[in-house]
């Protein structure tokens, strides 16, 4: 029998991008996500989890804001419709496409099937897995806010965390135990917040744990703890690097499905005009594989799904046996038993590389024959309740590793907003307020300023892609945040008709304490 264990820790996140009307670019990521990632990830697990020999064991982060998203009754009701509109589209593509777009038809026939037959309630699919002990799901930043850049006002890192550990209870029932930080985003002394948020355990980048004081004696092969009694596993670049490089892992496969070549960039603009949408963008019906790297997107080849199927039983193969191999050798050099900790964007499965979902299930079905073994994040700490004392490094698992990619001259502009905007509800939660009618205002500039600090926004400033919708955004809920305070300072009254429809655009967290951001006094 092998020895030590596999901890695979995905990360559900998406940003607030609810809209008032349907159709929109940011409603589109969200189905999008469910259709290719979600909806796909359920099914693995629930399908691993009832076949005879398999033991599948995971470790999930459920933003609170994709829990919001999921938990949106009108989003439902859009979800089948916007699918119908992709399998029209499918219908009418030319001899050469069909093949491959019957074999989307068929996925996404099959999803939505699943989707209509549990009413649309992924949570409690989610829940119901955590309850048969196949999944340990974790919270996370309430809107991913990035908590280095929080820090100058400790309360608006303890907002996030309170609001996010609150949230998480309310929609799955459980209090979480675990939570992925933004990012995987950490500085000296945030372990404090997230032990008083109520949670015990969390994942850092490698650096995290190898830099950390003192030097953990088995690297990133077992958790820590810091003197506050938080936990922190380290991820390993090796069980990771195979499964999310398209330069060096699998999803650079040529048979595997092509990302950026979409069925929305390709169809006639009359053909987009009739689907009310104004100009190209993509619509998650990609048909053609990856083919050459360094071939330009009009020289792919159509997609050939068995083909494509058969890859990921031969890497689902090779990553087990890499991971057995690399087992045995720490085994023997570590009194203790390995641990690998692998974690993902949980997006990487079935939205960015089609056929995740496929290898995950396959990793599952062969993982006994290769003698690997899965284990959640909290059966770590349940089964080794002795951990070395170290205090984590500062890191985040961005590029260059530390917090560059949020500060940095597309984006830095931002953090001097929410510094001014976190002082300001400190100060005034800090006073209290005299009427209910203000408590209410106060609830909801809780809410903008929360979603005026997610993280997302200034990564899309740095990644130069969506930018107009990113300034958008933080503009909106900065200047929905200084209007409410205006009115609770000045007594002023707020149209009930514009309170009303902003509650409804940004109606999340409806158990927020405005409490969590008074005055930290030591």
């Amino acid at each position: 029998m092998g020895k030590g264990a596999l901890a695979l820790v995905l990360h559900a996140h998406l940003p607030y991008v609810r809209s008032a009307e349907p159709g929109s670019l940011e409603e589109d990521w969200f189905f999008q996500a469910l259709i290719e990632c979600y909806l796909p990830l359920l099914q693995v697990l629930e399908e691993a989890a009832a076949a005879p020999n398999q033991h599948p064991r995971l470790t999930i982060s459920l933003s609170p804001t994709l829990l919001s998203l999921l938990s949106d009754d009108d989003l439902k009701h859009r979800f089948p419709a916007w699918l119908a509109v992709r399998l029209d589209l499918l219908a009418q593509t030319s001899s050469d496409l069909q093949p491959a777009a019957d074999h989307l038809a068929e996925i996404i026939q099959r999803h939505l099937h699943q989707w209509l037959a549990c009413e649309g309630d992924l949570i409690g699919r989610f829940a119901q897995l955590q309850r048969s002990k196949v999944v340990d799901l974790l919270t996370c930043g309430a809107t991913h806010g990035y908590m280095p850049l929080l820090r100058e006002h400790p309360e608006a890192v303890r907002g996030q965390l309170r609001t996010a550990v609150r949230e998480h209870h309310r929609l799955l029932g459980e209090q979480p135990l675990g939570i992925w930080l933004p990012e995987c985003a950490y500085y000296e002394g945030l372990d404090r917040w997230i032990l008083d948020a109520g949670l015990r355990y969390t994942v850092l980048d490698g650096h995290g744990l190898l830099h950390a004081t003192p030097r953990p004696r088995y690297g990133v092969y077992a958790p820590i703890c810091s003197r506050n009694g938080v936990a922190f596993f380290g991820r390993d670049s090796d069980a990771t690097l195979p499964v999310w490089s398209a330069q060096q892992g699998y999803p650079g496969d040529p048979f595997y499905r092509e990302f950026h070549r979409d069925l929305g960039w390709d169809l006639p603009i009359e053909q987009l005009h009739e689907i009310g949408l104004k100009e190209p963008r993509p619509l998650g019906l990609k048909l053609h594989r990856v083919t050459d790297q360094t071939s330009p997107l009009d020289a792919k080849a159509v997609y050939e799904p068995a083909i494509a199927c058969a890859r990921t039983k031969e890497h689902a193969q090779l990553y087990l046996k890499g991971r057995r191999i690399q087992l045995d050798q720490l085994a023997n050099t570590m009194a203790i038993e390995p641990l690998l900790v692998a974690p993902f964007d949980a997006e990487l499965f079935g939205h960015w590389w089609f056929e995740g979902p496929t290898f995950l299930a396959e990793i599952f079905r062969q993982a006994s024959k290769e003698q690997v073994y899965f284990t959640r994040l909290r059966d770590v700490l349940t089964s080794n309740p002795q951990l070395q004392l170290c205090e984590p490094c500062p890191s985040s698992w961005g590029q260059g590793g530390y917090h560059d990619y949020w500060l940095n001259d597309s984006n830095a502009w931002v953090v001097p907003e929410w510094s001014r905007a976190g002082k300001a509800m400190v100060e005034r939660c800090s006073l209290g307020v005299a009427r209910e009618s203000d408590l209410r205002l106060l609830q909801q500039a809780a809410r903008e300023l929360l979603l005026a600090q997610s993280s997302d926004w200034s990564f899309i400033l740095r990644a130069g892609t969506t930018t107009e919708l990113a300034k958008e955004r933080i503009h909106r809920h900065l200047n929905r945040f200084w209007q409410l305070m205006q009115a609770i300072n000045d007594k002023q009254h707020l149209p009930e008709d514009w309170l009303i429809t902003l509650e409804s655009e940004d109606g999340l967290f409806p158990f927020i304490q405005a409490t969590d951001w008074a005055r930290i006094r030591d």
